[in-house]
């Protein structure tokens, strides 16, 4: 038996959403017991079926006013991992949320944005509809390079009371002032950078503390990633990649006990292949010396949904989020934002954090 329900509000309406909603529905037909991509059945006494979605905000014309039901199958969203037909009925209505900075040009390809009432008005109307819907936990999908919006977005969880989880490479939980905000409001807030579930930076980062960790060096190495969803169309501007190229090279040069140079590291976004829609290649190189100095190298393929990534990530941290509102602890949270994140104020190895996170699951942190 859950607790109760944990009221979600949805930032972004998008794939990586598409893909956590019809993921939930899919494991409401399936015995979670023996049930692949779950690391938590039941967290810190909250199941997945305590997981309900309140709100929902997006900027995209073709989605605000929709049904949510109807919203998450709109194009550009790719997912149909479950007919829609087969989805139970939602009451939630997509609202209009600020544009801002959130639309790169590549992503007007695809996405009209709706016009936008005065910011005043919008930002009233968000308030009341948050607190009407009794939203708790205030989840951001949003693009990466939105460094203004998801600013917004923060802000809007210390104004609403809303426990705030950071999927997106801005920094707001690892940024001091900003988790200082959030201690002072008494909200918990989990960041920065959503990890994939076995995705390119977690199996990077795993190889590279296991060569570190087994004495070979490091000398350099890369990886890069190309896709064809939304995501990947919004990466080739390159002005919006900043953050997401220190969050996930930060990732990885936190497993090494000694930095590399600039130089010898590359890890990032590569390029858009349209028509490999939401499977996301992801090719890893590295190079270093072992025992005597002899060389080695290895290389590594990965081919993943890109949208199946992100959802059994997702539902712990949202559950996490709801404990720490439980428990009225404020300011970041350690043990969850290392674990799941790849930006958290502090790196630990993934066995570190594994173990912090269930510690704090189970109240011992």
């Amino acid at each position: 038996m859950g607790k109760g329900k944990i009221n979600v509000g949805i930032i972004g309406v998008g794939n990586c959403f598409s893909g956590l909603y019809q993921g939930l529905e899919y494991y409401r037909h399936h015995k979670l017991d023996d049930a692949a991509g779950l690391m938590h059945p039941v967290l810190g006494g909250y199941t997945l079926d305590d997981i309900n979605f309140a709100s929902a905000f997006d900027v995209d014309e073709k989605k605000v006013g929709k049904n949510l039901n109807d919203a998450v199958y709109t194009y550009p969203n790719e997912v149909k991992w479950v007919e829609k037909s087969q989805m139970p009925k939602s009451a939630v209505k997509v609202q209009e949320a600020p544009v801002l900075d959130g639309l790169g040009i590549y992503i007007l390809e695809r996405v009209k944005p709706v016009q936008n009432k005065p910011l005043e008005q919008l930002n009233a109307d968000i308030q009341k509809h948050i607190e009407e819907t009794d939203t708790r936990v205030l989840l951001s999908y949003l693009p990466v390079g939105s460094q203004k919006a998801a600013r917004y977005w923060a802000q809007m969880a210390l104004d609403t009371h809303c426990a705030f989880v950071n999927c997106m490479p801005e920094f707001i939980a690892s940024d001091e002032a900003w988790a200082k905000r959030f201690e002072q409001a008494g909200l918990p807030v989990l960041g920065d950078d959503i990890k994939a579930q076995v995705g390119s930076t977690i199996v990077h980062r795993t190889l590279a503390r296991l060569c570190d960790e087994r004495g070979a060096v490091i000398e350099k190495t890369y990886q890069i990633n190309v896709g064809g969803n939304t995501d990947f169309l919004n990466m080739k501007e390159q002005g919006r990649l900043v953050s997401k190229r220190i969050s996930k090279t930060e990732s990885v040069q936190s497993q090494l006990k000694k930095r590399l140079a600039d130089d010898k590291i590359y890890v990032g976004p590569s390029d858009f292949i349209p028509f490999l829609s939401n499977t996301k290649l992801g090719f890893m190189r590295i190079e270093g010396r072992m025992w005597a100095d002899v060389p080695f190298n290895m290389e590594v393929r990965l081919e993943v949904d890109d949208k199946a990534n992100s959802g059994g990530i997702s539902v712990d941290a949202i559950r996490c989020a709801k404990i720490a509102l439980d428990r009225g602890l404020k300011g970041y949270i350690e043990g969850p934002s290392a674990y799941f994140m790849k930006h958290p104020p502090r790196q630990y190895s993934d066995p570190v954090a594994r173990q912090m996170t269930e510690d704090f699951i189970n109240g011992k942190a």
